[in-house]
């Protein structure tokens, strides 16, 4: 991309830039902070970088949720000048064309525990920036500490960070620096063809304002069954926090859900509910921590001595997986559920990759990048290592193998769930919603149902293939290889 010239030498506006990337907020935003107290005009930006977006992590129902969340906070930001400018392009092109045209002094941003490609990106960028005398000062992320090796005094440290004040942030009125340039932005427009659309309206629309309303019902109502209904996968839509994309796209810090549910005025009511939640705002930064230390668990196994171990990889069943058209209805609901909400709880993800990994004899990375794309709360730092915890690859975490149809009745004994997103099934008794292929043809045309025409037969026996499935990784476990990294894995990441 050519980078448009712009003004020379001592003719250049001085300005600061606030880099945004995981911190789509106003609020407890220590960059905006610094960048309003430092006396020069600053402008906010947000790029799409073009390496990034072609990933195969990313989908079209991320960028909708980062583009609404922009546009919440410019309602804010416009009035005074400082909208966020949105950049489509190779994020050193874009610096360096924002450097021909002003002389940039500082850039603050927050420190992304990102995928390989980032962290390249984050490299080039700073390579830069040192060579023009600009100032990069990178803030920590909620809890996620940088530089460490080990985990030594992580827990105390997480907390002291929870008990920091808030930010409280304020603006002032400033003449934006971009419009009074009337600089030529089009040359960072995004193409026609790749523009999202804004997601349907049963996925949860971004921004920071929609973020306060799911925290504050959260508080007020929703949290009192929180720890009672987690794990069910149909009243887990509204009794859980639902605040993961919030929190995954930074509309709102792990501080500020903290601060608001430890002293809500509900706590003492909702101890239990609402500490499980909290409990799980340590979780959330404790996965990111491993991939902040050890970003190739994108592409490698934790314990890389389950690179040897052999997988079917049958593409018909890998399909089958990624349609909702297994046969095994919890299976095939919680997929589509997914495909059509970007959200279902934890014990039905990690069922997921359990039934992908155990069930279907899979390799984790052959579904790692769907689930990626259908999460509208995907954080690398949380996605892969925990989707390698529950394929098993860790060689330290118990092995977790979900017998679909036992979860199934356990946690949707009326079939609700089920009827919800396989509207086929939906005149299945109860008795058969959890294993209509148990059902006999008789039965078959008494419910209007025939397996394999109106809903597909199990693509495989859900008890003979667990069976092999657990034979095979226990005793793959106790090779020298997977011991000799578990001892490895052990040192870095157990808290201490």
């Amino acid at each position: 991309m050519k980078i448009k010239p712009g003004p020379r030498g001592n003719s250049r506006p001085e300005v600061n830039l606030v880099w945004i990337k995981r911190d789509l907020r106003t609020q407890d935003h220590a960059s905006f902070q610094r960048a309003e107290s430092a006396g020069l005009p600053y402008i906010p930006i947000y790029i799409f970088d073009q390496r990034l977006l072609n990933h195969p992590d990313v989908s079209d129902r991320h960028l909708a949720f980062i583009r609404a969340s922009i546009k919440d906070m410019n309602v804010v930001l416009s009035p005074l000048g400082k909208s966020i400018r949105e950049f489509y392009g190779d994020s050193l092109t874009v610096f360096k064309w924002l450097n021909e045209s002003f002389l940039i002094k500082n850039v603050w941003s927050y420190q992304e525990s990102g995928i390989a490609l980032s962290w390249d990106r984050d490299k080039a960028v700073r390579e830069f920036f040192v060579e023009n005398h600009i100032e990069w000062t990178e803030f920590q992320q909620n809890g996620v500490q940088r530089g460490r090796k080990n985990r030594k005094d992580w827990i105390k440290n997480w907390y002291m960070t929870m008990a920091e004040p808030l930010i409280v942030n304020s603006f002032s009125p400033q003449e934006d620096p971009i419009e009074t340039k009337a600089l030529d932005l089009s040359l960072f427009d995004w193409p026609i063809d790749i523009v999202p659309q804004n997601n349907p309206p049963e996925m949860q629309p971004g921004g920071q304002t929609k973020a306060r309303h799911y925290l504050m019902t959260f508080g007020k109502e929703r949290g009192a069954n929180y720890a009672r209904f987690i794990s069910k996968p149909h009243k887990s839509r509204m009794h859980c926090s639902r605040l993961s994309p919030y929190i995954s796209w930074g509309n709102l810090s792990i501080r500020q859900v903290y601060q608001f549910l430890k002293h809500h005025k509900n706590y003492r009511h909702h101890k239990r509910a609402f500490n499980a939640m909290l409990v799980r705002l340590r979780w959330h930064c404790h996965f990111i921590q491993k991939f902040e230390m050890e970003c190739t668990y994108e592409t490698k196994c934790i314990n890389q001595g389950f690179e040897l171990m052999q997988h079917d990889n049958n593409e018909e069943l890998l399909l089958a997986w990624k349609t909702g058209t297994t046969g095994i209805p919890i299976v095939d609901a919680n997929m589509r559920a997914l495909k059509a909400t970007g959200w279902i709880n934890f014990r039905m993800r990690a069922l997921l990759v359990s039934f992908l990994t155990h069930h279907l004899d899979q390799d984790w990375r052959k579904g790692v990048y769907h689930l990626a794309q259908l999460f509208l709360d995907y954080d690398p730092g949380i996605h892969y290592p925990q989707f390698q915890m529950q394929a098993g690859t860790t060689g330290v975490n118990t092995i977790r193998m979900y017998n679909p149809v036992k979860n199934s009745k356990e946690h949707d004994p009326e079939g609700q769930f089920l009827k919800k997103w396989l509207p086929e099934l939906a005149h299945v008794p109860i008795e058969f919603i959890h294993a209509p292929w148990e059902m006999s043809e008789l039965e078959q045309t008494m419910y209007d149902l025939n397996i394999g025409r109106d809903y597909p037969k199990p693509v495989v026996d859900v008890i003979g293939s667990a069976q092999v499935a657990r034979k095979k990784i226990w005793s793959f476990r106790k090779r020298p290889e997977v011991q000799k990294e578990k001892k490895k894995i052990l040192n870095r990441h157990v808290i201490q």
